[in-house]
């Protein structure tokens, strides 16, 4: 059986390096799929664990000049028995692993293998700076310092301004620009070709040109090409690569919840140990203000716990004994014990970072093909440039030191950086967007999939509804409310049917009195009876009233009023007379009505899925503004009507919470489960929706819509700008409208496409959602079937 790991990778720079690492690890045995994203620094690797190790996969990677710790996820939140290989240390400031120097480092290897992204971004810093630093004076003593800019100083020391000009431009070669040097080797090793053997094509061949001329006695040359290329190249990767790091918050925020020690209970004391020494089984003491270090059962106390960071859900939750907490939330005023029922990588906590991670790891349709249009690209521009440069040189005539500058603006000016971050940030910001609200995005295709939903099908219990029957309505004929509700609580307290236990629940709320049931006797399918304080009550539907002869009277249109309102009626009878009835109804979720306008403001229709007759199930879709009602389905059936609505052409959605549900949600082009259901149902589901809140799947067909319009917007931009600056960049238009692009323009117009798409991605950020607790909702109530047998 195959096993995915997600690995981390220090030192990716540039989108299109990934490449070295996808066909490096490929070429294992047992390796399925390996998707390396340069914004996240992992590696997403599915392999069969009986043909290859992690162990093999971390040298795999090293072998391409990069550094891995092992698992990207923190200790703390792994099972101290399957604590992932690293042989770093928790960072204090963000809790990711911070490695120790590897190899590479310690003999001052070009590469950045070990770094974090931090690291890497100021090492890129001072990279820039030695390169701008040494490029000013070069391009002062350069031809465009003399002719253009006036600068008539004489080089030191009597130089020759080559001579100069060389000197200056070691540094800035041999360190600043040496990554691209070491990158290209990376890249060939692995035989692919990325963005670093183009700059390294550019820079080295312009400077090894202009060495043989600075040796062979002197002439035109161009340092400055290579230096100020280099310097500015470097100055868009350190600006995209900050920029690029924000798309990663969501991650980095989830990575930094889980608290790294825990107080526990041991021999009566209280120890504090760190959360990945936490066990199944042990006794944790949350204090006021702490976070819940893992998941578990509440023992003792009662306490409101903020649960906001790992569900979404706004609002406080309260916990009392036999409650389930999370790991992570925050405990706000009492005092709470905490039976530890998930440590490590099974916490919630984990489980949703694996999630994320997984998602913003894969791969959407359209990433794949620009991978493939990125490694062409880069063919295209090294036979462009080397096409370029025959043709100035050989056909039109011209100097060779001007053939090779149209060459080398055409090598860099196609740099496909831009084309390689268009997809993966877009995909990082929307999961990360969705993981703050609670809305888990599985993979890159369910992301891209939400974006062309046009139907929603909803299961109704348990998705539109609560899935739990409320009291809405006591009618007492002759006798005082409360005093008959207490008499069919002190009944139904005997009984462990649904209805019963919600009647119990609702008079326990008013504050009556509890009394006790004698000669309790249950008639299935009926209801039952016994004696209450003296008084014979009968509690049931009206089978049960005509077996003991009990004439409803005028309760009787009363029922049928309850009926006709989608409501279950239960029939009350004290001492042989129909003394009131009790009203029971699946009460809607609060945001229900809510999700389904917003869902139709966005053009989708919304179907109801429902068990229930064609009459009860139009009249609970009115309440709520459903238009298209599929009644008196059976479980078995969801699935097919999924498919008949897939065949007249929709793209479809299906949004449920049970194990009957989960065909339709593997049916539908993406299925939505709500994260209060069962574990098939969110197995089998696309995405899920941790809040458990309808109003939260309008939120992720905005997601998916906002990224897949950025990752077009990226594509689009990444192409055309290629399309464009082409043509200009080898010289086309330099006959007839004197337009010449230099290499130091090119790499300015490179890196600041590369930057554009990294920010616009980010701009996603700033979608609007719908709110996420509509406080102005009442919650309607809808009515359930009465139960059988019925009338």
């Amino acid at each position: 059986m195959d096993t995915q790991v997600v690995l981390e990778v220090k030192g990716l720079h540039w989108a299109t390096e990934k490449a070295a690492i996808e066909r490096t690890l490929g070429r294992f045995a047992g390796v399925r799929t390996v998707e390396a994203n340069p914004v996240a620094q992992t590696a997403t690797v599915s392999y069969d664990p009986d043909e290859t190790s992690i162990a093999d996969l971390q040298r795999g990677i090293e072998e391409c000049g990069y550094h891995c710790d092992g698992q990207s996820v923190p200790a703390h939140l792994c099972n101290p028995m399957e604590e992932p290989s690293t042989d770093g240390r928790a960072d204090a400031a963000g809790g990711e692993p911070e490695a120790l120097p590897s190899p590479h480092d310690a003999m001052g290897h070009g590469g950045h293998g070990g770094r974090s992204m931090a690291d890497m971004v100021a090492d890129m810093r001072r990279r820039f700076l030695v390169a701008a630093i040494f490029s000013l004076p070069i391009l002062l003593w350069s031809p465009i310092g003399r002719d253009v800019i006036g600068f008539e100083a004489d080089a030191p020391f009597g130089l020759r301004d080559d001579v100069f000009q060389l000197l200056l431009s070691l540094p800035v070669v041999f360190y600043s620009a040496w990554i691209f040097f070491d990158g290209a080797f990376r890249a060939l090793r692995a035989r692919t070709l990325d963005m670093m053997v183009l700059v390294a094509v550019a820079v080295g061949a312009g400077w090894l040109y202009s060495l043989g001329v600075t040796l062979t006695g002197g002439g035109e040359v161009f340092y400055e090409a290579a230096t100020v290329l280099s310097a500015f190249v470097l100055l868009g990767h350190w600006f995209e690569m900050r920029a690029r790091g924000g798309a990663n918050d969501a991650i980095r925020a989830l990575l930094d919840l889980a608290p790294p020690m825990a107080t526990v209970i041991r021999d009566s004391e209280s120890v504090e140990v760190p959360t990945a020494e936490v066990q199944v089984g042990d006794l944790l003491l949350v204090r006021p203000g702490s976070k819940v270090a893992v998941d578990g059962v509440v023992e003792e106390g009662e306490s409101e716990l903020d649960e906001s960071m790992v569900t979404g859900e706004s609002l406080p939750v309260h916990k009392s004994p036999g409650g389930m907490v999370i790991g992570a939330t925050l405990n706000t005023t009492g005092t709470l014990r905490v039976r530890a029922t998930k440590v490590g990588a099974e916490t919630a906590l984990a489980q949703i970072v694996k999630l994320v991670q997984e998602a913003q790891n894969s791969k959407a349709p359209g990433q794949r093909l620009a991978d493939r249009a990125a490694f062409w690209l880069v063919f295209v521009a090294l036979i462009g440039g080397t096409g370029t440069f025959l043709f100035w040189s050989v056909v039109a005539g011209r100097p060779v030191s001007e053939a090779m500058l149209f060459a080398i603006t055409v090598v860099v000016i196609t740099c496909p950086d831009a084309l390689g971050l268009a997809t993966p940030t877009a995909i990082m910001v929307g999961t990360g967007l969705g993981a703050r609200r609670g809305v888990l995005f599985k993979n890159a295709m369910a992301l891209e999939a939400a974006a062309h939903i046009d139907t929603v099908v909803m299961d109704k219990t348990g998705t539109l509804t609560k899935g739990e029957p409320e009291v809405t309505d006591v009618i007492a004929d002759g006798i005082d409310g409360d005093r008959l509700l207490a008499l069919v609580a002190a009944v139904e307290r005997e009984s462990e049917h649904p209805l019963a236990q919600a009647i119990v629940t609702e008079a326990e709320s008013r504050g009556g009195p509890t009394l006790r049931a004698e000669a309790f006797e249950s008639v299935p399918g009926h209801g039952a009876l016994a004696t209450v304080d003296g008084q014979r009550v009968v509690v049931g539907n009206r089978r049960l009233m005509e077996r003991d002869g009990i004439d409803l009277g005028e309760l009787a249109a009363r029922r049928t009023e309850l009926a006709e309102g989608g409501r279950t009626a239960v029939i009350v009878a004290v001492d042989g007379r129909a003394a009131g009835l009790v009203g029971m109804a699946d009460a809607a979720r609060p945001t229900a009505a809510a999700a389904v306008a917003e869902l139709r403001r966005l053009g989708a229709e919304v179907v109801m899925l429902t068990g229930d007759n064609e009459a009860t199930a139009r009249r609970i879709g009115s309440l709520l503004g459903v238009t298209t009602v599929i009644a008196e389905v059976l479980p078995g059936d969801k699935a097919s009507k999924v498919a008949e609505l897939q065949a007249q052409g929709r793209k479809v959605a299906m949004v449920g919470d049970g194990v009957n549900d989960a065909p339709a949600l593997a049916q539908a082009d993406i299925g939505v489960a709500i994260g209060a259901g069962t574990d098939v149902a969110i197995e089998t589901a696309d995405v899920v929706l941790m809040r458990s809140d309808p109003l939260d799947v309008p939120v992720a067909l905005q997601i998916g819509r906002g990224t897949v319009r950025k990752m077009r917007q990226n594509l689009g931009w990444a192409i055309g700008y290629n399309a464009f600056a082409l043509p200009i960049a080898a010289g086309v238009f330099e006959p007839a409208f004197g337009m010449v692009l230099r290499p130091e323009i090119a790499a300015l117009s490179m890196s600041g496409s590369s930057l554009l798409v990294a920010v616009n991605a980010i701009m996603l950020k700033r979608l609007r959602l719908p709110s996420a607790a509509p406080e102005h909702l009442e919650p309607a109530e809808i009515g359930v079937p009465e139960p059988a047998p019925v009338d």
